[in-house]
């Protein structure tokens, strides 16, 4: 090989192992995934808990940098979320649904994490809704259903959530 293809091939080999040890991961070595999805700007949502539920956590922002931690590693993590949801079997002609919903308040904002079927339109939705609880201002970010990855029903069994009544628009 000539110098400039060496040089060339090194250059590649530098690039490929700053973005592995650079890139920030959405699951450490000791975390189980819940449920992750793209969104629609190229950002990812990842919530995972410990292999032994020793805590829950949230994560989000892109492969090179994640943006948002919440919240800190500990048992009590369990206790800042909260799961609903909402199920009426019958398919379309009873307008079947499957809502299902995480929700966390970190300072002035509640986090809402959507994952809603409905059978009339065979349609689903995967989101997180963001609201500032001082003006009630919203934001939705939308997710990529085909990235979507593990589900939030098991909430409705394993009692690690709370599990609350109240449903999420």
């Amino acid at each position: 090989m000539t110098e400039r293809t060496n040089r060339n091939l090194i250059i590649l080999l530098m690039l490929a192992f700053s973005n592995l040890i650079f890139a920030q991961k959405y699951l450490l070595p000791n975390e189980k995934l819940i449920y992750s999805f793209e969104t629609q700007n190229g950002k990812k949502l990842v919530l995972a808990k410990d292999q032994n539920d020793k805590y829950i956590i949230y994560r989000f922002g892109t492969k090179n940098k994640i943006e948002f931690e919440f919240p800190e590693k500990t048992k009590e993590s369990w206790n800042l979320f909260k799961y609903s949801f909402y199920l009426r079997g019958g398919g379309i002609q009873n307008e079947g649904m499957d809502l299902n919903y995480i929700k966390f308040i970190n300072g002035d904002y509640k986090y809402v994490v959507h994952d809603t079927y409905y059978a009339v339109g065979n349609v689903n939705s995967i989101l997180i809704k963001i609201t500032n609880l001082k003006n009630n201002k919203t934001t939705d970010i939308r997710g990529k259903e085909k990235t979507q990855k593990g589900n939030l029903t098991d909430f409705r069994f394993n009692k690690l959530l709370e599990i609350e009544d109240e449903q999420e628009e």
